[in-house]
């Protein structure tokens, strides 16, 4: 949805799915599908054995390599569930947490300045040291915003097992 709302690909370039009972644009291109549905692979293996903290979509120019927006999504997750008495949620709570969280991401392009350049994108995992990780992935810098740097804090959701925080960074041009 990020990727369709940013303009990173065309928009003949997606399709509209039902998930979390609310519409998505998802893409059409089998090689970003590939790459995505690796990474969401190795999130759930990672979310299994409690070693991943971050999750980061790194929107960058594909000319210069300067990074234009960060989209943070910072998990936490409960890690002693027995002695903890957390209220269970139903279902029902937990997609209308997402679709909220959908829905404000589908907002911020009301506030986000336009990307007028060609972008492309890039995901970086943040977890503990001892997780493992597959040998094609590769350690690379945060990919901060270096100057003129605005942040957005988006809701929140949660289960009785884990907690998702977003933020968006982004760079905005002084004229």
């Amino acid at each position: 949805s990020i990727l369709f709302q940013r303009g990173i690909y065309e928009p003949e370039d997606f399709k509209m799915v039902k998930k979390y009972n609310i519409n998505l644009l998802i893409t059409n291109d089998d090689r970003v599908q590939a790459y995505i549905s690796e990474i969401m692979e190795q999130v759930k293996k990672w979310i299994g054995s409690q070693s991943i903290k971050k999750l980061v979509l790194v929107i960058l120019s594909k000319e210069s390599r300067e990074v234009m927006e960060r989209w943070e999504f910072i998990i936490q997750i409960q890690k002693d569930l027995e002695n903890e008495h957390i209220r269970e949620k139903s279902e029902s709570e937990i997609q209308n947490e997402i679709q909220a969280i959908l829905r404000q991401l589908t907002a911020s392009v009301s506030f986000l300045p336009i990307l007028e350049e060609p972008c492309t994108f890039n995901v970086l995992a943040y977890t503990d040291k001892n997780a493992e990780v597959p040998q094609t992935w590769i350690d690379s810098d945060p990919k901060y915003i270096k100057f003129n740097q605005e942040q957005v804090k988006l809701r929140s959701f949660s289960t009785p097992y884990h907690s998702v925080d977003a933020m968006v960074s982004y760079r905005y041009r002084d004229y």
